[in-house]
């Protein structure tokens, strides 16, 4: 018996032997391969704080996976806003290769090409799913890339917040008339729509928010939502929650490159890269998605008023924005050619959404169980 089990060992443990013997063999060309792509080192500037775990995650979702997917051969460092340039001077530092990446938003930069807001967000614009599908098949990323290579930069969708909380405030906002005079922290194109509205803007990087409201230099906010607002500690500076954040439908983050470094990486580190992003884009609008219930309960148990806005303060918003799309494109040829793109897109795709995703959603709203 012990002889016949010893018998069986052996023959398996050859067999065995046999089989990893092949499948060595068969690795043999891309392990080699895999040994003859160069070590790379880059730096990833970013316009986010350590302590914004889900923003600055996205920046170090693309490091990890690119290090993961290359065996540690080609690996980007992350380092938070102030650390190498200052938060809203990322585009600036790839473009001059200070740095070989950036994790950022383009509407930062709409003062370089107005059109850049299209890479992030416009008011009354695509939700995250949209936005993903203009990017990745409408023709949007391609649109966006034309812009930013002429300042040597190829951009990604690295990071997605989805839809945003309208800000925080520290008096009410009923009416139009109660925005008139009031001085607001919001960026982009939302920030535009503001002003027409009465009220006065400015755009701070997300250090700078939480102290200009408590100290009162602002008397309103608007950061992102639920998880990032607390992690901020907004709701200890206002009280008042508005919803819901318009003029961002979605936000996407993207990691910019400078294109002759990209130029540089071999086309199998230029396809991990791009994976990474996507990767990023998508995990961390689930991420965002998980955690903002639960951070939102915790605000309104702590004394946060949870308030909407007005149907006339959101149908004035909402004209005063196309106005501006319009009035943008006869000023702008890049952003008119854009907008008309973007426009005929979200047309169809908000006729097609109401007949699958909004449909649903209603039903499943008015009738829980």
């Amino acid at each position: 018996m012990k002889r016949r089990k010893f018998i069986t060992n052996t023959v398996i443990g050859a067999t065995t032997a046999t089989a990893l013997g092949a499948c060595d063999r068969s690795s043999t060309s891309p392990s080699i391969q895999a040994d003859s792509l160069p070590k790379v080192r880059w730096q990833m500037a970013t316009s986010w704080s350590k302590s914004l775990n889900t923003i600055f995650g996205g920046a170090e979702t693309v490091c990890q996976r690119v290090k993961e997917m290359t065996g540690g051969r080609f690996q980007i460092k992350p380092y938070a806003a102030g650390e190498i340039v200052p938060a809203l001077e990322v585009l600036s530092a790839v473009q001059d290769n200070k740095v070989q990446c950036g994790h950022t938003a383009s509407y930062f930069y709409k003062g370089k090409n107005l059109a850049l807001v299209f890479g992030t967000a416009v008011p009354f614009g695509l939700n995250a799913q949209q936005q993903n599908a203009w990017f990745y098949h409408g023709g949007g990323l391609e649109a966006i890339q034309k812009i930013y290579s002429d300042f040597n930069i190829i951009n990604f969708p690295a990071g997605n917040t989805g839809t945003q909380m309208g800000g925080w405030f520290k008096r009410e906002i009923k009416s139009i008339g109660d925005l008139k005079g009031l001085t607001m922290r919001i960026p982009g194109l939302g920030g535009e729509v503001m002003s027409r509205l009465g009220v006065n803007t400015q755009v701070l990087s997300p250090g700078d928010i939480f102290l200009a409201l408590e100290r009162g230099a602002i008397d309103a906010a608007e950061w992102v939502g639920p998880y990032d607002d607390e992690k901020l500690g907004l709701y200890k500076a206002a009280s008042l929650y508005y919803y819901p954040g318009w003029w961002e439908p979605c936000a996407t983050l993207e990691v910019q490159v400078n294109k002759s470094e990209w130029e540089k990486l071999p086309k199998e580190y230029q396809e991990i890269f791009k994976t990474a992003a996507m990767e990023a884009n998508l995990n961390m609008l689930a991420q965002y998605d998980s955690l903002n219930p639960e951070a939102l309960k915790r605000l309104i148990e702590n004394g946060t008023k949870l308030t909407a806005y007005s149907p006339d303060i959101l149908k004035a918003a909402q004209k005063v924005a196309f106005e501006l799309y319009e009035e943008n494109s006869t000023k702008d040829t890049t952003f008119k050619e854009i907008y008309q793109k973007w426009n005929n897109f979200r047309q169809q795709i908000s006729q097609w959404n109401q007949i699958n995703e909004l449909s649903m959603a209603n039903f499943v709203s008015n009738n829980q169980i």
